[in-house]
């Protein structure tokens, strides 16, 4: 039996190391990458920690081993999740959604001017990076200015760049977190669902990617009938009702990778209009996959689909660029647009997002996984992919 994929610790070791090169090149004598529960990316990229409803961080000090901060009732998560076993607890980084002070009687906390003061014993303390400068509260960033009393760098850019060419173990959990969604979304697919609530159609998505092993649905994006025209609206109890057109993206989470499967589809007996919306859907996506290989400028990819949509009459119901980045967030860096000049790489990977919304037939989107490789792009979606040659 093959074991389940896993970024391993060499593989976080490596990234600490390249974090400690960017350090030096950017003349920082420490970073503080910071996370909870909604902006998790660079937290668990760097630790493998995720919080759930506290805040946490990673702390790097030139030469000295990481540690990670997070709050009292998450500290064992943190130290069953944490590939660093120095977790340090921080009141800065307790529950999230409350004012008030909470009483944790057998915490040991340490702060935020402690860990300064540690890591000026070692190093010279002139400038600190933060990763998640935009995210942090307005108190708690000048609770980190006041006790680390140093030059502030955003290393937001240092995260991203690392982030975007993926390993192959990144490759492998994000090819496994799309056999998850792709289970459970043709799950849904294929049941009945005509009679049934919005709700109902997603819980089977949802449950089934959960029985095979996701992590955690990051979102389910649900529309039927003339719901569908919700850009990303949720499921609700509407009945879903013969011929209606189906909406329906399921973001999966699997060891801090992201996948999205989105197939457009309607039930019953559809129109002719919703039927056009879906061929022009999956034509659009035909129309730009040659463009997705190593030295291609991304534009390329952008304007074969919204050429397509322009073809075809339906440009003004295509309301935003049509593909993106994956990896620890659903949607990452690269997100490119017609003037985009940057170039597809090898080990890239993204996620189309062809859209089209508002239309009398129903509106829909193609959500289709791919890795950059040498000689082209690879699905991370065989089912889709076969679904689509099955269409045409």
């Amino acid at each position: 039996m093959m074991s389940a994929p896993k970024i391993p610790h060499q593989e976080f070791q490596q990234r600490i190391n390249s974090l400690t090169e960017q350090m030096d090149s950017q003349g920082m004598d420490a970073l503080l990458v910071y996370g909870d529960e909604y902006r998790k990316e660079n937290l668990r990229y760097v630790s493998n920690y995720w919080p759930i409803f506290e805040r946490g961080a990673l702390v790097l000090g030139k030469g000295q081993k990481p540690m990670v901060l997070c709050a009292p009732e998450g500290e064992q998560v943190a130290k069953e999740m944490s590939i660093w076993p120095d977790v340090r607890l921080i009141p800065d980084f307790v529950c999230v959604t409350v004012p008030d002070k909470i009483d944790y009687p057998h915490a040991n906390y340490s702060s935020f001017s402690e860990i300064a003061s540690e890591l000026r014993s070692k190093v010279s303390l002139k400038t600190l990076g933060v990763a998640g400068l935009g995210d942090m509260s307005e108190a708690m960033l000048e609770n980190v200015r006041n006790s680390f009393s140093c030059h502030i760098a955003d290393a937001n850019p240092i995260l991203f760049k690392l982030r975007k060419e993926k390993s192959e173990n990144e490759i492998a959990c994000l090819r496994e977190a799309a056999r998850l969604a792709e289970a459970g979304f043709r799950a849904m697919m294929e049941s009945e669902l005509i009679g049934k609530t919005e709700r109902y159609a997603a819980a089977i998505a949802e449950g089934v990617a959960r029985k095979e092993g996701a992590e955690c649905i990051t979102f389910t994006v649900f529309g039927s009938g003339e719901r569908s025209a919700r850009i990303i609206g949720r499921a609700e109890n509407k009945i879903i009702e013969d011929g209606d057109m189906i909406m329906c993206a399921l973001a999966i989470q699997y060891e801090g990778y992201v996948s999205t499967y989105e197939i457009p589809f309607a039930v019953g007996n559809y129109s002719a209009k919703t039927k056009r919306v879906i061929d022009v859907l999956i034509n659009a996506s035909e129309a730009g996959l040659p463009h997705l290989k190593p030295g291609e400028p991304m534009k390329h990819f952008v304007r074969a689909v919204r050429d397509h949509f322009r073809k075809e009459g339906l440009a003004e119901y295509d309301v935003y660029p049509p593909l993106h980045g994956i990896g620890c967030a659903e949607a990452e860096s690269p997100y490119p647009d017609e003037n985009t000049d940057a170039v597809f790489e090898s080990g890239m990977t993204v996620n189309t997002d062809i859209s089209l919304f508002g239309l009398e037939g129903g509106s829909n989107r193609v959500e289709e996984g791919f890795v950059i490789r040498g000689n082209g792009a690879e699905t991370l979606c065989p089912f889709m992919r076969n679904y689509f040659e099955n269409w045409k």
